[in-house]
């Protein structure tokens, strides 16, 4: 699977995945592979916005706000973050949108 993840690209949860709140945190369980992931707190608050279709920018925004982040800090954690979840196939690209945008964040420096 080779998507590149961009402020554009609108990612939401799989269909096929559990998930439930521990106390601020998340557990998610793969039906398709059978294995349990977990979420700090900060990767829960993503999941939850994840319910829905969202843009990463949205997504980024919600994290900025709530945090004391950097913008291009959260945008590269969070890109790192959605290309593991994808990767695991825990969430999906609903519009199939690539790294072709402008707005496409740099890798880790």
């Amino acid at each position: 699977m080779s998507v590149n993840l961009s402020l554009q690209s609108v990612v939401v949860a799989a269909k096929d995945q559990v998930s439930c709140d521990l106390g601020g945190e998340v557990a998610i369980l793969s039906i398709r592979n059978g294995v349990y992931y977990g979420l700090d707190p900060v990767g829960a608050q993503i999941w939850n916005l994840l319910q829905k279709p969202l843009r990463v920018a949205e997504i980024r925004e919600a994290v900025v706000q709530e945090y004391e982040v950097e913008p291009e800090r959260c945008g590269r954690d969070l890109i790192a973050l959605l290309e593991k979840l994808l990767v695991e196939g825990l969430i999906e690209v609903k519009d199939g949108e690539s790294a072709n945008s402008s707005e496409t964040l740099p890798g880790p420096t």
